[in-house]
């Protein structure tokens, strides 16, 4: 039996896709962060079958929840204060997202004027298409694969 303790403050990402949990890390820069994580790979879930959680003890404005709602928004984030959930948040794809895609058109603004942040906005919910704020180069999101 595997036994994780507990945390005081910090936030709970639960129902993320099983062998995740590394490149959810990655992408996030927890480990840029002076905390506790804790990853938990290949959990059973009755839901998913088996699913990754990420355990972090920091505070949750840490987090920066539009990237984390663009890598998977079925991710369920947990809220922990004085070891008890005090809140779920439900994720959802981000109207906009700075500085996470890049655009791949060699004619776009960005491209010549690299200091200028990468700025795509959510163009069909449904498809999951981002467009570039700058050429509307279309962008669309991709599944995430185990790498």
């Amino acid at each position: 039996m595997l036994n994780i303790s507990g945390i005081q403050e910090g936030f709970v990402l639960d129902h993320i896709q099983a062998g995740m949990s590394m490149s959810i890390y990655r992408d996030l820069k927890l480990d840029r962060l002076d905390c506790q994580v804790a990853i938990i790979k290949n959990a059973k879930s009755s839901k998913m079958g088996k699913k990754d959680i990420i355990k972090v003890e920091c505070p949750i404005d840490m987090l920066d929840l539009d990237i984390l709602g663009f890598i998977d928004h079925n991710i369920t984030v947990n809220i922990i204060k004085d070891d008890n959930i005090v809140e779920k948040k439900k994720l959802h794809l981000p109207s906009q997202v700075v500085n996470v895609i890049k655009c791949k058109n060699p004619r776009c603004i960005t491209s010549i004027e690299q200091e200028l942040d990468q700025v795509f906005i959510l163009t069909n919910q449904e498809k999951e298409i981002y467009r570039c704020k700058y050429c509307e180069e279309r962008q669309k999101k991709k599944k995430r694969t185990i790498r």
